[in-house]
């Protein structure tokens, strides 16, 4: 399996990242295990989640995700296999978020005990806080990369004015600086990325995780009228797709996908393996049969023809 470093970290990654949201949400129990031990035996190695994950479900409080690798982590003996990369900053609490430097060193313990390991591979800011100084954020995690902690950090939903004042902070000041962004791009939402941010990420060699690689599911081809978003609960994610723009999209993974004997999924996540600059896409799975033909995504080698036919559908 190909590996590809987190920017200038030293740490690589195979080229597909699972999203651990789905743990302590739609993915339960034994369930967990199956789908991290495959994907681990698939040749994959990383697996991202987040403090706050999964506190949008009734009953839960935030940590899920988190509590649930964990488990595996000491059941299974695989540390050593797994690059873990968590997130701080999102709301917990009134006084559980931000990026201020002792709530980030506590959030840090906590995830560590939930995780139950004594390092975290990549750490990242998980949204930005204005309300505090990027000197101050900076150093919280220089004192836990110092302290053996963490191993890098990365950032996400960050605008590039704000990562670009925090790299020359690091810089200025010899702070451990970030290595990743994760950034929401897919075939459908492109122009932001595109012009914003990655011109200043390819200067800069900071990996970059995409996140909403599929569109919320749009990407699948599973919904292609407002009829097949009747129960759904991705309706309102999804219903902006629905555009002409989206249609020609669909139809050009779906021409493609016929080439390559795949699914749509597995192609919108290979044109995005393909993308000069992106280090690796975050996918979810529920199961282990969707993941098999997520995964598959990895071994397919679009021509420069299949390609040019999904950026034209998608051309913004």
């Amino acid at each position: 399996m190909e590996k590809r470093e987190l920017g200038n970290s030293g740490i690589s990654t195979a080229p597909l990242i699972f999203g651990g949201n789905v743990f302590g949400w739609t993915v339960k129990g034994k369930d967990n295990a199956l789908l991290l031990d495959a994907f681990l035996d698939a040749g994959f190695n990383t697996v991202d989640t987040a403090d706050v994950y999964s506190a949008w479900v009734t009953g839960n409080k935030g940590g899920e995700s988190e509590i649930e690798i964990g488990k595996w982590i000491k059941q299974s003996g695989k540390r050593d296999k797994v690059i873990i990369a968590t997130k701080v900053g999102a709301e917990l609490g009134p006084d559980k978020k931000g990026l201020k430097k002792d709530y980030i060193i506590k959030a840090a313990e906590d995830s560590l005990s939930r995780l139950q390991t004594d390092y975290i591979d990549l750490y990242q800011s998980h949204y930005d806080d204005a309300s505090t100084p990027v000197e101050e954020t900076l150093r919280a995690y220089d004192q836990l990369i110092k302290d053996g902690k963490v191993r890098a950090i990365g950032a996400s939903n960050f605008s590039v004015e704000r990562l670009h004042e925090s790299l020359k902070v690091s810089r200025e000041k010899g702070l451990a600086a970030y290595q990743t962004l994760q950034p929401e791009y897919n075939l459908f939402d492109r122009q932001q990325y595109e012009t914003v941010f990655e011109p200043f990420i390819r200067e800069q060699n900071i990996g970059v995780i995409s996140y909403f690689s599929l569109a919320s599911g749009f990407l699948s081809g599973k919904y292609r009228s407002a009829a097949d978003l009747e129960g759904s609960n991705r309706a309102a994610l999804v219903k902006k797709y629905l555009t002409e723009r989206g249609f020609n999209i669909l139809n050009a993974l779906d021409d493609v996908a016929t080439q390559y004997s795949a699914t749509p999924s597995a192609i919108a996540l290979a044109w995005l393996i393909a993308r000069p600059g992106i280090t690796a896409p975050i996918v979810s799975a529920t199961n282990v049969a969707q993941l098999n033909e997520l995964t598959k995504a990895a071994t397919l080698q679009l021509s420069n023809e299949a390609i040019e036919t999904l950026n034209t559908a998608s051309a913004y």
